[in-house]
C-alpha cells in the first residue's frame, strides 16, 4: 500500500528534530529512522494491536489509541 499524507510544516519540523535525536541510538529495532521508516514502524505497531495484543508494541499502541478516545 502506498500512503500519502499531509501534515503541518510545524509538525514536520518537530518530527525531524525527534528523528535527529534518534540518530545517536546504537541498538534499534528498525535501523536509523527517517520519516518513512518511522511511519512504517508506527503502522506496524498499530497492526500488532490486533495480531499480538499482548506484545509491548501492540499493548502500548493500543494505550495511545485509547488515550485518543478510540476503543481497541
Amino acid at each position: 500500500m502506498r500512503l500519502v499524507i499531509e501534515i503541518p510544516e510545524s509538525d514536520v519540523q518537530l518530527i525531524r528534530e525527534l528523528l535527529e535525536l534518534t540518530q545517536t541510538c546504537e541498538f534499534t529495532s528498525h535501523g536509523p529512522l527517517d520519516m518513512k521508516r518511522l511511519a512504517r514502524m508506527l503502522l506496524e505497531d498499530v497492526a500488532l494491536t490486533v495480531r499480538r495484543p499482548g506484545s509491548w508494541e501492540g499493548a502500548n499502541m493500543a494505550q495511545v489509541l485509547r488515550s485518543h478516545g478510540y476503543s481497541v
